[in-house]
């Protein structure tokens, strides 16, 4: 992939993480009401599982809509857990989240990096998609599987990797209440005891 963009850097994996999107599902679909602290995602375990998993550097970008301002301490947390915080602004009919995410997947694809997704939105399909199309390039979706937009399913043979926030990240402290399909060979009935 020779281009202005690409150095000689080693290949490093992009966390790009929706974090309304994350915050929207855990509170809404799993909850049933905002999300106290400490059952928000431990976002730090997010990079160290990107680093683990596919073996190199991680570069984290947390995608917040700071229109109504900037939550600073949220933003300074993100900084010292190794996180970019990307604050957006614009116009209330604009997802600027979306927008600037879908901008950096298309930035993305003009360097010799891999990207892990953090969101269940099915604006990104075009885009990752298009990533999944350019060889030597490993992408991934991290979002609980149950809510991820469908889309992405189809894309798994185009080889998506798919992880759960939960179960395969082990982004949270404590055991969330979700009703999910359970794979036999992970049913444990000491869950259910």
């Amino acid at each position: 992939m020779a281009d202005d963009d690409t150095t000689d850097e080693p290949v490093l994996t992009y966390v790009l993480v929706d974090g309304e999107n994350i915050d929207a599902t855990l509170g809404t679909s799993i909850l049933g009401r905002r999300p106290q602290p400490e059952e928000r995602p431990r976002w730090d375990r997010l990079l160290a599982f990107a680093k683990d998993r596919w073996e190199q550097d991680v570069r984290g970008l947390f995608f917040l809509n700071a229109t109504q301002g900037m939550p600073m301490p949220f933003i300074q947390a993100l900084k010292a857990l190794g996180f970019e915080p990307v604050p957006l602004s614009g116009d209330p009919d604009i997802k600027v989240v979306d927008v600037a995410i879908q901008r950096t997947l298309r930035a993305i694809a003009r360097r010799d990096a891999d990207v892990m997704l953090v969101s269940h939105d099915g604006d990104f399909l075009d885009e990752v998609e298009a990533l999944l199309e350019q060889d030597d390039r490993r992408v991934g979706l991290m979002a609980f599987r149950e809510f991820r937009n469908s889309g992405f399913a189809a894309l798994e043979s185009d080889g998506l990797e798919m992880f759960d926030l939960e179960f395969d990240v082990k982004a949270f402290t404590s055991r969330l209440p979700r009703i999910r399909v359970i794979p036999i060979d992970e049913f444990d009935p000491a869950q259910f005891l």
